[in-house]
Formats: C-alpha cells, sequence, structure tokens
C-alpha cells in the first residue's frame, strides 16, 4: 500500500489502485493490443476472475515506485518504440494521479498480434 503523507493527516492508496491506472494507461498506448499474463498461474487466475493487475506488477519501497509491464503489441511495428510510448504514459499517468515518482518502469513484450486482418 502506497502512503502519502499531507498536513492533515495520510493517504493510503493500494496497489490493486496503481495497476489499474497503469494497466489503463499501457492500453491506450499505440501499438498496446493486450496485457498478458505475469505467468502460466496468473493466467488461469485471470480466466476464473477478472483481475485489474493483470499484466502489471507493482513495487514499491516507501518512496518509489517500479513497475513491470507484460504486453502485447501490434505485430509490423517497431517494439522499441511501442514500449518506450508505453512507459512514458504510465509514468506520466502514475505521477500525475497519485504524485510519487516512478523510478522504473519495465517492458516485457510477451507476444505479437495482428490486429488488422485485411
Amino acid at each position: 500500500m502506497t502512503e502519502k503523507y499531507i498536513p492533515n493527516g495520510t493517504i493510503f492508496i493500494s496497489r490493486r489502485a496503481i495497476a489499474t491506472i497503469a494497466a489503463q494507461s499501457a492500453l491506450e498506448s499505440y501499438g498496446i493490443v493486450g496485457l498478458a499474463p505475469k505467468n502460466l498461474a496468473a493466467n488461469l487466475a485471470n480466466v476464473l476472475v477478472k483481475d485489474p493487475m493483470h499484466g502489471v506488477d507493482i513495487a514499491y519501497d516507501g518512496i518509489n515506485i517500479e513497475i513491470d509491464l507484460y504486453l502485447i503489441v501490434e505485430y509490423g511495428l517497431r517494439i522499441t518504440t511501442v514500449a518506450q510510448s508505453a512507459i512514458d504514459s504510465v509514468r506520466f499517468h502514475i505521477e500525475k494521479a497519485i504524485g510519487v515518482p516512478v523510478t522504473r518502469v519495465d517492458v516485457h513484450v510477451r507476444g505479437l498480434r495482428i490486429s488488422d486482418t485485411d
């Protein structure tokens, strides 16, 4: 759980909330067609219950946030450009929403997908 101290109290932000922001901003990035499971167990769990942390792993040490994204990228696009776009978008949206610096965003490309078959 992320803590942010303000003059009149403390704000607690769950990892699940941060993961939801990260997932949404990654999916809105150009060239990202989906989020991939972190491993086989996460894939099976997601079939049973829709998890907002699907494809996103959050680490918070009390000062900084570190994020791992597991993505599926559009076939035919430059993977490094798409990954950098997702990194920039996720970092911007999380820092804007909660005001805590994002130290690291790692992108793991788990697959390529052709979305337009024309």
